[in-house]
């Protein structure tokens, strides 16, 4: 078991930065997710850790070792693939002990783990068949299972669940996240899905261009992001955006001048700041009766998902979202007072993003 250390570590492809000087404690036991969007550089980050690609400058560390020149088979972590990378031609058995074959682990002892992995993965009835024969949520356990029998210091994941359907998906989900809690041993996972990282996380890594945006609980990410990309990138649906400024005494939304009815806390901060942009997450809309304070809004799309029902709709000029008990039963062109719910609400600065506190 080990944490893991980044100091500033930069990587780049000849003239091009992927990673600029970034700087990274993950603790031991931990699950830290690694999150953002294409291109933001979290595959490239678990690659380095792994050792499958060199640092251009900067530290790294596993528990109290500087690994930059350690080659990937001396780190002792197990990585787990987004493609299985299962030999098609060994048996479920083979597959899981053939790491611990080659390191001339007794007999006696590869059975021992072999069997503890699949009763963790609840693979056991599968252990005689060929990778060709199971579905692919199975093949998944059986990459996992080869990581687990190593007993590393480190399991490293990268988008492993991306190949699975969404029911599946999310089975697997939760079982990766029960394992972490069973085996107690740090995991790093790479997924550009918001929604694996909230459920799976002790903390989260937001990345975008190569450097961390925030590194938090998913609680924290979720009620209290650093900035506006954090905020529009964590939450299904995404947090909506409006242009706000305050103008004699008033919050109001800059096209139009429709006055937004805010609390005082995040009143006083638009009065402070003259300009900004504010942030309400769909869910956290509700509904006024009409003729009261509020944003009227009309229905351009609905909908249902059963437990609540999603409608988009135009405010000054900008598409939105908001989520509404279903029992409201809107229609496409009804007319509707939202109000954002007190405290509920985010604040950015209208020139670089950044959360105003």
């Amino acid at each position: 078991m080990a944490s893991i250390s980044i100091r500033n570590l930069t990587k780049r492809y000849g003239t091009f930065t992927v990673i600029p000087d970034l700087n990274l404690e993950i603790a031991d036991h931990e699950f830290v997710v690694f999150v953002g969007p294409s291109g933001c550089g979290k595959s490239t980050l678990l690659r380095i850790i792994a050792g499958l690609e060199p640092i251009s400058s900067g530290d790294l560390y596993i528990g109290d070792i500087r690994v930059n020149g350690v080659q990937a088979a001396q780190r002792d972590i197990a990585m787990v693939f987004q493609d299985y990378a299962l030999y098609p031609h060994m048996s479920v058995y083979d597959n899981m002990s053939f790491a611990l074959e080659l390191r001339g682990t007794p007999k006696v002892e590869i059975a021992s783990r072999v069997k503890r992995a699949a009763a963790l993965l609840h693979i056991e009835p599968y252990l005689d068949r060929k990778p060709k024969e199971l579905s692919g949520g199975q093949r998944q356990r059986v990459a996992m299972g080869r990581a687990i029998v190593r007993n590393p210091k480190a399991f490293l994941f990268d988008e492993p669940l991306s190949n699975l359907d969404a029911k599946l998906r999310g089975q697997v989900r939760a079982e990766i996240k029960a394992l972490s809690q069973e085996l107690k041993t740090t995991m790093v996972f790479v997924t550009h899905d918001q929604i694996e990282a909230m459920t799976m996380a002790d903390r989260i890594v937001v990345l975008q261009s190569g450097a961390i945006q925030q590194y938090d609980t998913p609680e924290a990410v979720y009620e209290r992001p650093a900035n506006q990309f954090v905020a529009g990138f964590i939450g299904s649906p995404a947090m909506n955006f409006f242009p706000v400024e305050w103008r004699e005494e008033r919050a109001v939304l800059s096209q139009g001048g429709t006055v937004v009815p805010l609390d005082g806390e995040t009143a006083g901060r638009l009065a402070k700041a003259g300009q900004a942009v504010l942030g309400i997450r769909p869910e956290h809309f509700a509904v006024a009766p009409e003729g009261t304070d509020g944003l009227p809004i009309s229905v351009k799309l609905v909908e249902p998902l059963g437990s609540d029902t999603l409608i988009h709709f135009d405010l000054a000029n900008v598409s939105a979202i908001a989520r509404v008990d279903p029992s409201l039963r809107p229609k496409v062109g009804d007319r509707i007072n939202l109000r954002p719910q007190p405290g509920r609400t985010h604040l950015f600065a209208a020139t670089d993003g950044q959360v105003l506190r």
